[in-house]
């Protein structure tokens, strides 16, 4: 809740906030939830955030109601177990050196509680669920599979913990594109037929289009648009949001897969640190308000809400 996270930027060190305030809750549900932004918007730094690896410097994250970076030893294993992450590149998720099966197992074992005579046969089990079989996985390293091949790896390992929360950075960024639409349908899959809940972090809003129930759109550190994925799409309200709409082509047409990117300029550190709007600079509706003061969080419909002076106003 009210999360914020800063670094420093240039060779003075200039604090600024990577991740501005943010509050974001999920409840036990199946969802999939979109949290969508141009690279270097703070977006990786939340996920992180949520999953224990970065500690905020503001505000806390709660797990079941407690403070994540103060939870005692059984209920941090807990976390681990029931919230797990897949990472941008899958080549980093292992050790060059190390057979993936090693990592398989030791996540069954240790995280999953499945006892080590029978981790075998439910290693297989979910390697079939990804679309991978068991023999052609065991005694490789990383190196001997491809992008889409060791993906499926990391997303099979991440589900042997059997968790409850999956967090998937940018986990089709950098796959070929014909084969992106396949990990999209697995990770629907996951929410369909596992019941577990996603956060899908993304810079293309194509793929959060085709996949998602609920999309956060953030901006320089901050949400500045939340709501039901066809609310926003098709109604959306701040105006970064209504910018990125209009670069999808033919989103209008239904779910269908499209290749497209959307693509906004290079991040600029100033703007993470106007004092009021980040995005007043860039929009055509601007007022002197927007220069001086934050935005409020309003609720324009039920569920949906913007950070926004315009609908402040009304």
């Amino acid at each position: 809740m009210n999360v914020t996270k800063f670094y420093r930027y240039g060779i003075l060190g200039i604090p600024f906030p990577a991740v501005d305030n943010v509050t974001l809750a999920f409840t036990e549900t199946p969802t999939i939830f979109t949290l969508a932004g141009e690279s270097g918007c703070g977006k990786s730094t939340l996920a992180k955030i949520i999953a224990g690896i970065v500690r905020p410097d503001r505000g806390a994250v709660l797990y079941r109601g407690k403070n994540l970076w103060k939870l005692n030893k059984q209920e941090r294993l807990r976390f681990r177990k029931e919230v797990q992450i897949i990472l941008q590149d899958p080549y980093e998720t292992f050790n060059p050196f190390e057979k993936v099966d090693n990592y398989l197992e030791r996540t069954a074992v240790r995280i999953g509680g499945v006892p080590k005579d029978k981790s075998e046969e439910y290693i297989a089990k979910i390697l079939n669920f990804v679309g991978l079989d068991y023999h052609d996985v065991v005694n490789k390293k990383p190196h001997e599979f491809s992008g889409g091949q060791l993906q499926r790896v990391s997303i099979a390992r991440a589900l042997l913990a059997n968790p409850k929360f999956l967090i998937a950075d940018e986990p089709v960024s950098m796959i070929d594109a014909s084969l992106r639409v396949e990990i999209l349908n697995l990770f629907k899959r996951i929410k369909e037929e596992r019941k577990v809940s996603i956060l899908y972090i993304t810079h293309d809003l194509a793929t959060a289009y085709y996949i998602t129930d609920k999309l956060a759109i953030m901006y320089r550190g901050s949400i500045v648009e939340e709501g039901d994925v066809e609310t926003i799409v098709n109604k959306p309200h701040h105006p970064y949001t209504q910018l990125l709409i209009s670069s999808l082509p033919d989103y209008r047409k239904g779910r269908e897969w499209l290749y497209e990117e959307v693509k906004i300029t290079s991040i600029e550190v100033k703007e993470f640190l106007f004092a009021g709007c980040k995005f007043h600079d860039r929009c055509p509706y601007a007022m002197d308000i927007c220069k001086s003061r934050i935005p409020p969080r309003v609720e324009v419909e039920p569920g949906h809400f913007v950070l926004c002076w315009l609908h402040a106003k009304k």
